[in-house]
């Protein structure tokens, strides 16, 4: 995979991941958690593609603002949350958090010149 395809990839993910987090805010509030923790599954799984990308971005000179630390941190109350069984927060974390952080996350831009 070229590097603009990885660019290409990245963006188009990174676009639907609100969508994602609605989606599974929803599943835990309606108590659909075979549901929810599939996609919980996914979404970390994603996440952690994004973070991996962004950090090849910053190797080669793209230019990708995604905040990994961030994410991390998400991860991490993620679990603690379902550890906890506390599937309202996890579902408020989805929505109030997690989707405005990638509805503002910027796209990755071409090489740094």
């Amino acid at each position: 995979m070229t590097m603009e395809e990885i660019i290409e990839q990245y963006n188009l993910y990174l676009n639907k991941v609100p969508k994602g987090s609605m989606y599974i805010a929803e599943r835990l509030r309606e108590d659909n958690l075979h549901e929810a923790l599939t996609a919980i599954k996914d979404f970390s799984e994603g996440v952690i593609w994004l973070s991996q990308a962004t950090q090849l971005f910053k190797q080669n000179g793209v230019h990708a603002d995604l905040d990994i630390e961030k994410i991390r941190e998400f991860l991490l109350n993620i679990n603690d949350g379902l550890e906890k069984q506390d599937y309202i927060l996890v579902a408020d974390m989805f929505e109030y958090e997690i989707t405005e952080f990638f509805n503002d996350a910027p796209l990755a831009r071409g090489l740094i010149l």
